[in-house]
């Protein structure tokens, strides 16, 4: 049986991955390289601080994810010789407003008690923050750290995805843009934009943006939506960031990448100097050092967002063997997307509770 997936991403990828490991055939299109591409301008970060607050369950997930991300690293290290550069020592996030400092305090207090109290974070003023991290600036009142959090080379992880897909016998097309689906129980007959036609006996829409379209056709609402984020990243500077935040982090090769804008402006992935100037300010706030440093690159993406900000797992009720995956965090949830997941897209009976993230929320 082949299940085709339709998405080559982080996200894509993983469940295919997966699926080859138990044996599965695996025919996975992805798009053109005109495609809106959240895997190729995401931020890099296997983070759980602060998710879930609204949703317990959610940062159940995302924390499972992240205790599977070692072995799932080592198991694409071991495939394609590829170290995506996974670090795991915990995260800081800074603040330098003192309300949102206790308002975001008082939230992981609220989801610590939700997830029955294994939530380790720990609350750091100016000085204990900077004996943990020295080159803060005196406009950092304090912060945050959890040991739960890391980060990783996300360009890297989508390249050695790619290989190991193949390396496991899965057939990746590129350039393949599919644009209609012939359904049926356990029948899918997929047509591309070059006249060529790809079948399976499942199918995994993991889209990201493309889903919206190409969803109704195999009975799925796919209610997402473009929420555009913009990236800076310096030159490269000698290792002085050992945690990532949720706004800066030191990457493998040297650079500081800056980030974490959202502006809910569609489908637009073009910067504008606001913003760049902004979250330049937020990184001479919290490091002073950075001022003098050169930009190197910026970019915009955009973030595949359903209704609440959750992932959304669905199969369909149209269609026998067709499953709708979208989400936000595609590098925290990888590991359980290539882990935990093919058991949910078979059916098998060790399928991880997912009731929480269908679309009957909407």
């Amino acid at each position: 049986m082949t299940t085709l997936i339709i998405g080559g991403g982080v996200v894509g990828l993983s469940i295919a991955f997966g699926l080859l490991q138990q044996g599965k055939s695996v025919l996975v299109l992805d798009g053109g390289d005109g495609d809106f591409r959240a895997s190729r301008g995401n931020f890099g970060l296997v983070w759980i601080q602060g998710k879930g607050v609204d949703c317990p369950s959610y940062s159940n997930w995302s924390r499972r994810s992240a205790g599977l991300w070692p072995g799932y690293a080592e198991d694409l290290k071991k495939l394609t010789g590829i170290d995506i550069s996974l670090s795991q020592k915990g995260g800081v996030d800074y603040f330098t407003d003192e309300t949102e400092l206790k308002d975001r305090i008082a939230a992981l207090e609220s989801l610590k008690q939700a997830v029955g109290g294994d939530y380790p974070f720990e609350v750091l003023d100016h000085s204990g923050l900077k004996k943990l991290v020295p080159e803060i600036g005196p406009k950092v009142i304090g912060g945050l750290y959890s040991p739960m959090d890391g980060h990783v080379n996300p360009l890297l992880l989508l390249q050695a995805l790619s290989s190991a897909v193949r390396r496991l016998g899965g057939d990746l097309r590129t350039g393949a843009q599919v644009v209609g689906i012939e359904a049926a129980d356990r029948a899918f007959s997929v047509r591309l934009a070059n006249g060529d036609r790809a079948e399976g006996e499942a199918i995994v829409l993991a889209a990201g943006l493309g889903a919206s379209e190409l969803g109704p056709e195999l009975g799925f609402k796919a209610p997402v939506r473009a929420q555009q984020g913009q990236v800076l990243i310096t030159e490269r500077l000698p290792f002085f960031l050992n945690y990532p935040s949720g706004t800066l982090r030191q990457v493998n090769e040297g650079g500081v990448q800056i980030g974490a804008s959202k502006a809910e402006i569609g489908a637009d992935d073009r910067e504008d100097l606001g913003t760049i100037a902004k979250l330049a300010r937020h990184a001479v706030d919290v490091f002073p050092h950075l001022a003098p440093v050169n930009l190197v690159r910026s970019w915009a993406a955009l973030r595949v967002m359903s209704p609440d900000g959750l992932p959304i797992y669905q199969r369909s009720t149209k269609y026998e063997g067709a499953r709708f995956v979208t989400c936000h965090s595609g590098i925290t949830l990888a590991a359980a997307h290539a882990r935990l997941l093919p058991d949910w897209v078979v059916g098998s009976n060790q399928v991880p509770d997912l009731s929480d993230f269908s679309e009957a929320r909407f």
